[in-house]
């Protein structure tokens, strides 16, 4: 293996006085509400605004001033993602089974009643990221799906993202940002509902913040700033390489980018294109920035090797720029995204073709995927049994109870044993009677 460009190692690990602040901000919500979020929205965005709740005139004239092009193109994306996470619903499902004379289990996919997101604005407010953490919420058949977005200068929404989040689904939007956006929709604040799980992307007090409400609601994941790992063989066009590694880097200057080649010549020649091609883009001091301290380019011996790396980095999207992209496939398992093929860019999947880009960073790929259908499904269990089934299963609880030392739990198990057969059993297993059966032959 061979280092061409490398970087220091990224973490979720949040500076102490951003801790600080937020924790100010989650008690000034809890405990002011609805003017606590008014005040903190006056200090953090210099912004005066009575109503938290945008009205339904808003979200109209939102709409009026985009242009038709741009409906069209924000409605292609939400039918888009609408599809793809339906299907995925439609394979999604619970069971029931009589595992067992008398004994009858199962799961139910029971969603949360209501579901808070939260559409981040930043340095370029992102017109696909309602459809991506809406949608699926209101697939999955949540209740209340609520809506946070920070103010412009004028205290409005930005009207692409207004218009985004109307047409996805959400049933109420407030203007409220940040941690305190986050608070409000964990805790309610008289204005904004409560709800039981928050889910959406933002910068690290937005990150702080669902770590701190964590517990009194569910979240979807933690998740740092933006990153890209591409796989290239000799078949790679290094352009193309050069512009899918800068079409993550100019997010922000923390972006990661990182080109992991089995072959040497392509990767020198993705570099060099790079480096031509920063010049021209608009957004160059970002993507400069962020390649320069946050590039990694890597040269493999093959394929096992890099999948070896792709795994061990664990990106938010990972590209496969080969002539047998799925060769691949079966070795990779960490990982946000897949895209396979040289004509499966990370910006499709972000953007336009309908799979989630709400996705983890950071390794959290390790152990999580991105937001979909699921992520608003409780996987709920039952059991039924009838005497007979409980009879059967009564001895063996009883027993373990036994051991544990919890003499209540082992009752109740005994008194469900009736039956000689169950009786004689319990000796078998030389239980102690705790008080609900009589084991005497």
């Amino acid at each position: 293996m061979e280092y061409l460009k490398s970087a220091a190692d990224a973490s979720l690990e949040i500076p102490q006085d951003v801790t600080e602040s937020v924790r100010e901000i989650v008690d000034t919500v809890r405990a002011d509400g609805d003017a606590g979020v008014r005040e903190l929205t006056r200090r953090f965005d210099d912004v005066e605004r009575e109503e938290l709740r945008v009205s339904e005139e808003e979200i109209e004239a939102a709409a009026e001033e985009l242009t038709e092009a741009e409906r069209r193109t924000i409605d292609n994306t939400i039918r888009n993602v609408r599809e793809f996470h339906e299907e995925q619903f439609a394979h999604l499902e619970g069971f029931e089974e009589e595992v067992e004379d008398g004994v009858r289990l199962g799961t139910r996919l029971v969603p949360v009643e209501r579901a808070g997101v939260y559409v981040p604005g930043g340095r370029k407010p992102l017109v696909a990221a309602p459809a991506m953490t809406i949608v699926p919420a209101v697939i999955a058949g949540v209740d209340t799906v609520v809506a946070c977005a920070p103010p412009q200068a004028d205290g409005s929404v930005q009207p692409a993202q207004l218009y985004a989040m109307d047409r996805a689904g959400a049933d109420e939007v407030y203007v409220a940002g940040g941690a305190q956006a986050i608070a409000a929709m964990a805790y309610g604040t008289g204005t904004v509902p409560g709800v039981d799980k928050v889910t959406g992307p933002g910068n690290v007090f937005v990150i702080e913040a669902k770590r701190q409400v964590y517990g009194h609601v569910g979240i979807d994941f933690l998740a740092g700033p933006t990153e890209v790992l591409i796989i290239a063989d000799g078949s790679a066009d290094p352009e193309l390489v050069a512009t899918d590694l800068l079409a993550q880097a100019e997010h922000d200057p923390r972006s990661r980018a990182a080109l992991v080649s089995t072959d040497r010549e392509t990767a020198a020649a993705a570099m060099e294109e790079l480096g031509n091609q920063l010049p021209d883009l608009r957004t160059e001091d970002v993507a400069r920035e962020a390649w320069r301290e946050n590039g990694e380019v890597v040269v493999v011996e093959g394929r096992d090797e890099a999948a070896a790396v792709a795994n061990d980095w664990a990106p938010e999207h990972l590209q496969v720029m080969a002539d047998e992209p799925r060769a691949l496939m079966d070795g990779l398992h960490n990982y946000g995204s897949l895209f396979l093929g040289h004509h499966a860019p990370v910006v499709f999947g972000d953007k336009a073709v309908g799979t989630n880009h709400t996705l983890p960073t950071l390794e959290v790929a390790r152990y999580s995927g991105g937001v979909n259908v699921s992520t608003y499904l409780k996987v709920l269990t039952h059991q039924e049994l009838t005497a007979g089934g409980a009879d059967g299963v009564a001895p063996w609880a009883a027993k373990v109870c036994e051991l544990e030392g919890t003499h209540a739990h082992q009752i109740s198990a005994e008194k469900r044993i009736v039956s000689e057969a169950g009786r004689a059993l319990a000796r078998e297993l030389e239980l102690d009677p705790g008080g609900g059966v009589d084991l005497s032959e």
